[in-house]
This record gives structure tokens, C-alpha cells and sequence, in this order.
């Protein structure tokens, strides 16, 4: 539609929807938001909706579709989880007293990093809106990230696109703030990781800025906290005050576990579905409260590398076990605090409703108890956690005197706050009451005066009151003592001078006691707008209060016991057991083992079967390190641990089918990262390395990488084969030492152990492990017949190239060939000569078998 065709509110519309082009306008007409032209089309797709048109009748109609605003949440949410947004554009002034068009803007932009209003089922879950800037000059970055529903505001530098990549993906962010400056290339990397990229221009400083970022020194680190707050504030058009004062933090503050780590290890989700069950976080999880469960999630996805302070949470969650009652106690009254994290931040927003405010007095209402049960274990551990538990009386006391103990929804239809509190709106209520009354009476003395019984006086929101008569019972009516007001199917409506005035003065009191409450209820949100910070600091304390007991009651559970911090390099693991396939199996199938590394040992080279255990091994090792520095206890008989202060493992088969990237060359990719970043002071875990490729070529790149670890890092390293040759390494490397796990025959059968013992494995067991796998018997007799021919084949090259060097006593032909001479054909003489030429460890076994049997076909002249 050409722009002299558009109406003055298409008009409007367009000039507002060109400040969002990225966004989906939400245009509020009336009781719907709707949507217009591309918006309309694609909307409609994406929430189901009934497509229309505006002005059909013209020559180009224009696409509409809308959405009721009392439901308007819902789509927002559905298209945000998609990754869009959603400009939000209100009524700003009353149409019935506008001269004109009704003035209309944009009073919030919702996008996917700044989703603020969660589900249940995210409720134990952040969601964070990141920003960086790349400072090109000195080859680093500044990154900053927030959760605008909890305040929470972090910043770092890094110095590597690797560890920019690495938190982007740990923290899960949906979008990301950038700037003019951030090259293309990095842009790229961002969008393949599927993140949203915003672009934010910069804003004049404000106090607000100022204030948030005052403990900020670093000029950069300074630049990245303005351009992410810029965004937030140009988005969201409101107050920020929950904000928490921005937080510099340093990666190697903690135990360091890249995102391939994290996701190799399963910490916060399952590799095969993706979800929480299965993982660490749902082993651990018993927490009471939904910031509670956030910040257990925090504590695993970055443990501490601070004895100190592991050891406080160690005290802690022991004191915790030693008193079960009052554990007991504690996990009661958490179960009755609600979300004060989201609960400040929604106050901040304004989006506050009577509801959130009587579950913010429940909640604070807990606080002296939950205290008095922390103080009588009188543990110097809750030392600082106490120190935050601050009863809020004067926010309890205010909400308790205003706020009705089940308020409605809305904070704009009255019924929120309590009779006794505003002596105006006690007489507005009452005006209202007594008109109702005698409405009541009205319709009674009608009655009697009429001899209509089913006379009734009711009213609309577009007529008011009035009295309605059944069309049966109109010749009942005196003369002239109605007034005709409106004519139904089966009735008519009248009305009486006497009502009229009535209607006035009961209308006019229903009206201003609304406008009254909802001024009183701002007032009071404001109020408690003062004590946010306060509420934010008794939200951490409850949390991290939470989390102990979580760790108390998990362990309690599943017999963890208490770890020693050792400052020599030891580990000594008695009886470990991996927690979350334990609780899978159940205790009595699950068999532990021992991991013993001590000072003379950095090594450990570890052989058996497929399906033994090997990886589930390692993994235990990496969880059992995790879990002691979040200061958990740890799923073992007895433990003695250092302080890590990385961990990095190569485990599992996985590609990169973004970057087009092989299993392979992730492989070494991970393996490099290791070798370039591990220390002494690193955990290392390797699992069949060099597997994909050639064998000659993956043994040697195996050898080398733990000849490269042995002499040049020394970190403690778990490293799973299947190349048994390397097993003699032990013999070069002090350090090192063969362990394998346990498999034995019975009747032909295999049979795991899944025991770890000394030395290295005597076999692969390959075709017996196929056999498990269901293959058809008769693949596996004929590959155990090339398996025997094989091993005597290299027998006898290895007696050969062991026997003392002399005059062959026979032709070379017939110490290697597999016929008699007299017997030989050319076509034998043929598979000889190949046979000589192969290269056997360089096939794979299918490989092997498919050659076996073009041989023999021409051997038998098939």
C-alpha cells in the first residue's frame, strides 16, 4: 500500500514498527494486540493464528492477525523460546479522552536474552543476556553477562576466542550484545553456535551505568558492562534497580572445565536426550527452592580452587549430616520460602501483582526460623551466611497490614488491599456496598409493587443499570413508571430517575476506589523497592544454605564421605564408584574401584575389553574431583584429593558437523587443548586416542602424546587403549603404570568384571563383544578364523625376526607361504605375494575379512 493510502493509524503503526525491524510489533487496539503485513503472515504461522485482512475491500488489503491481551504472555513466551522478539507497543493515553489518534509507543522490547517471566519448569535455571567487546590491539576480550530476573552481573576478561566460545556455551546464552567493533569471523562463530546477535549503539552515560559498574577499573572491562547495560536499558524502558553491582571474576578463580568437558562428563545435561536426568546435576539436586537449585548449578559448572573455602562447605555440609533433626527442620521451613531472587527483580520491573507480594511475606516469614535452627548448631561455617539472614519485619509488617491473604490477579481491578488501611477507600467501599444494598432492596420493593416475581435489577458495562421484565409481565407494569432503556428477544429493560442517580454514585465510587487501590498498591511496591538489596543478599544466604543441605542429604543417601585435601600430588580413591550410574544400577549391581596415584605416578595406562568399564572409570575420577571442589562429599569409601586446577578429557566419538570438523580432528583438537593448557596441577583424561585413523598412525600419535605428558607436564592423566603395544611404555616412563579391567571365559562366554586390576589386559576380547552385540553366528566363527590365522601369521614373522641371523635352510617362499610348494597354483602363488604386501594393521577387521574371501574365491576358482 502506497504511503498517501495509508490511514492515520497505519500510519502510526509503520513508524513505530521502523524503530523495530528485528521484532515483532505487538500493537495494542482495544482488548487485542495485533499485527500487520510481514509481521501478520509469519506470526500467524508461528502461533496458529486466523489470518485476516484490514480494509479488504481496497486494492491491497493488509495481512492482519491479533492475539487477546489478558493471553498475550503466552505468545510472547513461544516466539521468544524461537528466538525472536517481541516489541511491545501500549496505549498511552485513555481513548475515550483522546483527540485523535491514541498516542501509542513501545513500553518494553522482549528478546531472548532479556525473558524475564520463566515457567515452573525453568525455575531452577538462569537465563543470561551476554555482551563482548575484542580489543584487536592486545588480542583479548571483555565479556559480561546478566540474568536480568535475579540481578545477577558478572564480567571478565579472556584472552582467547577458545575461552570467549567456552562461556558462551557453558553459560547457555540465548543472545548476545555486540558492538560496530566485533569482526565478522567472530560473528560467524556465534551464529553456528545458534545464539542471537543484537547490536547495541552507544548511549550517553547515565548514574545508573555509573553505579553498576563503579568497582570496574579496567577501561575495557568497563566498556563491555556499559554496552551490555545500554541494551538492557533501551530494551526493557524501566527501572533496573535489582541490578546488582557488576562482579569481576577470573576463569581460573575456579576449576577450570571447558564446555566439551562438561558436556563429555555430563554435568548439567544428558548426551543422548539432552535433559537434566542422568546427569551430576540431577544426582545432586534435593534442594528446597528454585535459586536454591540455580545455584547448585552455578557451584557444579564452576567448582572452587580455593582450599579455604572447600573446606568451609566440607565443614558444613558435615555438621549438616551430624544433625539430622535439625536438617530435617531446615528442609520444612525451605520448602515454604519462594523465589526472592525473581520475586526483587519483579518488583524492580514493576510487574509485581498482590500474589508475589504475599509469597514474599510467606517467605520472609521463614527467615527467623530458619535462622534460630542454624544458630542452635552453632557452627562457625554458617558464619557468613548468617550474617545475611535478616529478618525483613518492616516489609512483613507493611504487607501484612495492606495485602488481602488471597488477592486477585490483577492490581487494577481492585480487591488487593485490606479493609482499615486508607479511611478514603474504606468510604468508597463502603458507597459501593451500600448502593448494592440497595440495588437489592430496589429489586424487592419492584416486586411487591409490580407482582412480577422474576423482575430483577441488573447491569452492563454498556447500559448500566436498569430493570429488565420478561415481555410475559409488560401489562403488569403501572403506567409511566418506567422508562424504556432497551428492547431484548424476550424482555425490555428500563430504568427510573431514582436508579439513574443510584448509578451515578455507585459507578463513580466503584471507579475511584479502583484508581485509589491501585495507587496504594504502587506505593507500597515502591516501598519494598527500597529493601531490594537486602532481599537479594537474604535470597544468596538462603540458597547457598539450600545447596549444603542438598549436599547433606545426598550424601547421607548414597554413603559419600568427606574427602582430605592433600597438598602433595596424591590421589588416593578407595572403593570410588561413579555417582550417577550407581544410582542407575543400584548399589548392589555397581562394583567400585580404587584410583592410586601417588607422587612417583602421573599415569595411569589403562587396557581391557570394550564395554568394561574403562570410560565410566575415568569418569568417576573427573566427578569424584568435581564434587570435592563444589564441597560436596564424594561417592567413595575413603578419599585423599588435591586441589585441581583444570580438568580436561578426549571421551567418546564426536564430530563437529558445523565446522565441519571429522571425529578425528575433534579428537585432536581436545588432545591439543590439553597438551598447550594442562599443568602439574591438571586432571587429564584420554580415551582411545588416535582411533580414527590408520592404526600405525593413531599408535604413534598415542605414544607420543603420553610420552609428551609423562615428560613434559606431568598433570595426572587417566588414559584408556585399546593399543596394547603400548602397554611396554611402562618400562621407558617411571611414571607411568598399566592397570586394566578384569574380564574372564566361561563356556566360551565373556564375562566383565569391571574390576580394576594391576597390569596391562591380556586381550581385546573384540569378537566376543561383537558376539554380545547380536552379530550372526556365523560372521563371528569365520572372523575368529581370520583372528587365528592372523595371530600365527605374526608369530611367526616375530619368531623370525627373533631367531639368530643365519643361512636360510629353505627357499624364503616356503617359510612364508601358507601352501606346500608342489601344491602351489599361480593363482595361490598370486594370493602369496599379496598376502606378503598387505599391510595388516592398517585394515580394520571388516576390511581384513572382505580380503580373506576374495582370496579364497579365487583360490576355489569361484
Amino acid at each position: 500500500m502506497a504511503k498517501k493510502e495509508l490511514t492515520p493509524m497505519m500510519v502510526q503503526y509503520q513508524k513505530i514498527k521502523d524503530q523495530y525491524p528485528d521484532a515483532f510489533l505487538f500493537y495494542r487496539l482495544g482488548d487485542f494486540y495485533e499485527m500487520f503485513n510481514e509481521d501478520a503472515i509469519k506470526g500467524s504461522q508461528l502461533l496458529e493464528l486466523t489470518l485476516t485482512n484490514r480494509s479488504r475491500n481496497a486494492a491491497n488489503p493488509v495481512p492482519m492477525c491479533g492475539v487477546p491481551h489478558k493471553a498475550v504472555q503466552n505468545y510472547i513466551d513461544i516466539l521468544v523460546d524461537q528466538g525472536y522478539k517481541v516489541a511491545i507497543c501500549e496505549q498511552m493515553e485513555d481513548p475515550r479522552l483522546a483527540k485523535g489518534m491514541v498516542k501509542r509507543e513501545v513500553i518494553q522490547l522482549v528478546t531472548p536474552g532479556t525473558q524475564v517471566d520463566v515457567g515452573s519448569e525453568n525455575a531452577k535455571s538462569n537465563n543470561y543476556l551476554t555482551a563482548v567487546v575484542d580489543d584487536q590491539k592486545n588480542h583479548e576480550f571483555a565479556f559480561s553477562y546478566a540474568d536480568l530476573s535475579t540481578g545477577e552481573l558478572k564480567v571478565a576478561k579472556l584472552t582467547t576466542q577458545a575461552e570467549f566460545v567456552n562461556e558462551l556455551v557453558s553459560l547457555q546464552t540465548k543472545e548476545i550484545v555486540v558492538d560496530t567493533d566485533l569482526p565478522e569471523s567472530i560473528q560467524d562463530t556465534i551464529q553456528k553456535l545458534g545464539i542471537l546477535i543484537s547490536h547495541q549503539s552507544v548511549l550517553p552515560v547515565n548514574a545508573s551505568v555509573s553505579y553498576l559498574s563503579q568497582d570496574v577499573d579496567d577501561d575495557l572491562m568497563k566498556r563491555v558492562v556499559k554496552l551490555l547495560l545500554d541494551y538492557i536499558q533501551a530494551t526493557q524502558k524501566r527501572s533496573l534497580q535489582h541490578l546488582k553491582r557488576a562482579v569481576i571474576y577470573e576463569p581460573s578463580d575456579f576449576l577450570e572445565l571447558d564446555h566439551n568437558s562438561q558436556y563429555n562428563l555430563e554435568l548439567i545435561r544428558n548426551i543422548r536426550t539432552g535433559k537434566k536426568a542422568g546427569t551430576l546435576l540431577w544426582l545432586l539436586d534435593q534442594t528446597k527452592t528454585a535459586m536454591g537449585g540455580r545455584k547448585l548449578k552455578q557451584w557444579i559448572e564452576r567448582p572452587l580452587v580455593n582450599r579455604k573455602l572447600i573446606n568451609q562447605r566440607h565443614d558444613a555440609v558435615a555438621v549438616l549430616l551430624d544433625h539430622y533433626f535439625e536438617r530435617n527442620q531446615l528442609q520444612d521451613e525451605l520448602i515454604k520460602v519462594y523465589d526472592l531472587e525473581r520475586l526483587a527483580g519483579r518488583i524492580s520491573f514493576g510487574s509485581v501483582n498482590g500474589r508475589d507480594l504475599i509469597q514474599l511475606k510467606a517467605s520472609l516469614k521463614q527467615v527467623p526460623k530458619i535462622k534460630y535452627i542454624l544458630e542452635q548448631i552453632a557452627d562457625k561455617s554458617f558464619e557468613a551466611m548468617l550474617k545475611n539472614l535478616v529478618p525483613l519485619d518492616d516489609v512483613v509488617d507493611e504487607i501484612d497490614s495492606a495485602i488481602v491473604e488471597e488477592p486477585p490477579i490483577s492490581v487494577t481491578d481492585g480487591g488487593v488491599i485490606k479493609d482499615g488501611y486508607n479511611q478514603q477507600l474504606d468510604t468508597y467501599r463502603d458507597a459501593t456496598n451500600n448502593g448494592q444494598k440497595w440495588l437489592a432492596e430496589l429489586e424487592a420493593k419492584e416486586r411487591k409493587i409490580t407482582g412480577i416475581n422474576n423482575l430483577k435489577v441488573g447491569f452492563n458495562h454498556v447500559f448500566g443499570y436498569y430493570i429488565e421484565v420478561t415481555k410475559v409481565n409488560l401489562d403488569k407494569i403501572p403506567a409511566n413508571r418506567y422508562q424504556r432503556k432497551q428492547t431484548l428477544a424476550n424482555a425490555e429493560r428500563f430504568s427510573t430517575p431514582e436508579l439513574k442517580e443510584k448509578e451515578a454514585l455507585i459507578l463513580e465510587a466503584q471507579e475511584q476506589s479502583k484508581t485509589l487501590e491501585y495507587k496504594l498498591f504502587v506505593k507500597i511496591r515502591d516501598d519494598i523497592k527500597k529493601s531490594i538489596k537486602r532481599i537479594q543478599d537474604l535470597a544468596d544466604a538462603v540458597a547457598s544454605i539450600d545447596v549444603l543441605q542438598s549436599f547433606a542429604a545426598v550424601s547421607e543417601e548414597y554413603r559419600f564421605v568427606r574427602p582430605t585435601l592433600t597438598t602433595h600430588h596424591v590421589v588416593e580413591v578407595k572403593d570410588g564408584r561413579h555417582p550417577v550410574v550407581e544410582k542407575v544400577l543400584g548399589h548392589q549391581q555397581y562394583v567400585p574401584n580404587d584410583v592410586n596415584l601417588g607422587e612417583d605416578t602421573s599415569i595411569l595406562l589403562i587396557t581391557g575389553p570394550n564395554m568394561s568399564g574403562k570410560s565410566t572409570y575415568m569418569r568417576q575420577m573427573a566427578l569424584c574431583v568435581i564434587m570435592n571442589q563444589m564441597g560436596c562429599f564424594v561417592p567413595a569409601k575413603q578419599a585423599k584429593l588435591p586441589v585441581f586446577d583444570k580438568i580436561f578429557t578426549r571421551i567418546g566419538a564426536a564430530d563437529d558437523l558445523i565446522s565441519g570438523q571429522s571425529t578425528f580432528m575433534v579428537e585432536m583438537k581436545e588432545a591439543n587443548d590439553a597438551i598447550e593448557n594442562a599443568t602439574p596441577n591438571s586432571l587429564i583424561l584420554f580415551d582411545e586416542i588416535g582411533r580414527g585413523t590408520a592404526t600405525y598412525d593413531g599408535m604413534a600419535l598415542a605414544q607420543a602424546i603420553i610420552e609428551y605428558v609423562h615428560n613434559n607436564i606431568g598433570a595426572k592423566t587417566l588414559f584408556s587403549t585399546h593399543y596394547h603395544e603400548l602397554t611396554v611404555l611402562d618400562e621407558s616412563l617411571k611414571r607411568l603404570q598399566n592397570v586394566h579391567v578384569g574380564a574372564t571365559e566361561s563356556n566360551g562366554e565373556l564375562v566383565f568384571l569391571h574390576k580394576i586390576q594391576p597390569g596391562p589386559a591380556d586381550k581385546s576380547y573384540g569378537i566376543h563383544v561383537a558376539k554380545l552385540a547380536g552379530l550372526p553366528e556365523g560372521l563371528l566363527h569365520r572372523a575368529n578364523d581370520i583372528l587365528t590365522n592372523l595371530e600365527q601369521q605374526a608369530d611367526k614373522e616375530h619368531q623370525t625376526a627373533s631367531a639368530p641371523k643365519q643361512a636360510p635352510q629353505q627357499a624364503p617362499e616356503q617359510q612364508t607361504s601358507l601352501f606346500p610348494l608342489e601344491q602351489i597354483d599361480d593363482k595361490q602363488a598370486e594370493v602369496v605375494s599379496q598376502l606378503k604386501k598387505l599391510d595388516l594393521m592398517g585394515k580394520t577387521p571388516m576390511q581384513v575379512m572382505n580380503q580373506v574371501y576374495k582370496w579364497q574365491q579365487k583360490i576355489n576358482g569361484d
